[in-house]
């Protein structure tokens, strides 16, 4: 009977969390700040970092043009995809998740930064 009582809760609580986790866009393009010196959002732009516009649901390491390190190579050369899941377990710290990575970004240790950042790059157009 507990069990039964403790279910609606869990639901409730779930889909609250995964509401908050949504993100806002305009938020999101101020944390994109961050990224800005070495990469582009809104165009498909290389530069010292490859353009990230699209990049949710895009295959990693895949932009034409762009000349990807080994470590990068290596690590979606197993078809992995940047989804929000492969972003939030990114971000936080580039170079503990790919090793020998060339990107030097610190990473993103706030929750509400991954998922405003996240919004955004899902939709730059919702940030204007």
């Amino acid at each position: 009977m507990k069990l039964l009582c403790l279910a609606p809760a869990v639901i409730m609580l779930a889909a609250a969390s995964s509401a908050l986790a949504d993100g806002d866009a305009v938020a999101g393009a101020i944390v994109f700040r961050k990224c800005g010196a070495c990469h582009t959002a809104t165009v498909p732009e290389n530069r010292v970092g490859p353009s990230l516009m699209g990049v949710v649901g895009r295959p990693v390491a895949s932009v034409p043009d762009y000349a990807y390190s080994r470590a990068m190579k290596a690590f979606g050369a197993d078809g992995k995809v940047w989804d929000e899941a492969l972003l939030r377990e990114y971000l936080p710290g580039p170079q503990f998740l790919v090793k020998g990575t060339r990107m030097t970004f610190l990473g993103l240790k706030s929750e509400r930064d991954l998922d405003n950042l996240i919004a955004y790059l899902k939709n730059p157009a919702a940030a204007q």
